[in-house]
């Protein structure tokens, strides 16, 4: 007989001690405060501050912008709940994490749902029907406060990186350049040029085109390398027009 009390003596003893183990962590789970999530939300804070106002009362177009603010910070934690929770969960199944930063999400994403009800009930008494688009507006300034913050951070991302590469710019280049190079590139016109005949050629060998193969010098009475009606004889761009005499 003694036999069979022992075992069962043990298996109470076992059964019994997580039975109690179990209810006293449950009791201390419950009484713990779950960590919040996100931080104050003080855009809210700021809302209320100004519609309690009342001596002055806050205008109209401050609790509006007020309103929209609230509602732009209540997106981005929309935004940061989709993509952390599927995360968050792939991590307490593989146990990587513990059940307290869970239950905050959970608990943060309740009073997200009741924070947007509030928001746009808030909307609806400036202007009817300005709850269903307040936050589609709220997404849209977040967007352009992204763009124009990556616009202004382009001239100074693009210092760094010409200190880094040892890039010069556009500009800087084009300084460089002394202007006696610049002053033959780009030369002014004249309304004086009427031909090609009258523009003042390089005294370079390369840029005289010999007539019998050897270089020749112009005298009065040879013939010059340019016709009277500013083309070449060599020219084979334009056939040369024989000219009738006049008897």
């Amino acid at each position: 007989m003694a036999s069979i009390y022992i075992p069962l003596l043990y298996l109470f003893s076992i059964f019994g001690g997580l039975w109690i183990f179990s209810g006293w962590y449950r009791r201390r789970i419950a009484s713990k405060e779950v960590e919040p999530y996100f931080p104050r939300h003080k855009e809210r804070d700021i809302y209320i501050t100004l519609l309690q106002r009342t001596d002055p009362p806050t205008p109209e177009h401050l609790l509006k912008a007020a309103l929209v603010r609230r509602a732009m910070t209540d997106v981005q934690r929309i935004l940061r709940l989709r993509e952390d929770k599927p995360a968050l969960q792939q991590l307490l199944q593989k146990g990587s994490i513990g059940d307290d930063l869970f239950n905050s999400l959970l608990a943060a994403e309740k009073e997200l749902e009741a924070e947007i009800l509030e928001v746009a009930a808030e909307a609806n008494t400036f202007v009817e029907g300005w709850g269903q688009i307040i936050f589609q507006t709220a997404t849209e300034m977040l967007h352009n406060e992204k763009i124009r913050a990556i616009l202004e951070q382009v001239p100074v991302l693009r210092l760094e990186t010409e200190k880094k590469y040892g890039i010069k710019s556009a500009s800087t280049s084009a300084k460089a350049i002394p202007p006696a190079i610049l002053a033959p590139v780009v030369a002014p016109a004249s309304p004086a040029v009427s031909s090609p005949a009258s523009i003042p050629l390089p005294l370079t060998p390369g840029s005289a085109r010999p007539s019998n193969g050897a270089l020749s010098p112009q005298s009065a009475g040879a013939e010059s390398s340019f016709s009277s009606d500013g083309e070449s004889p060599n020219s084979p761009s334009s056939p040369r027009t024989p000219k009738v005499g006049t008897s």
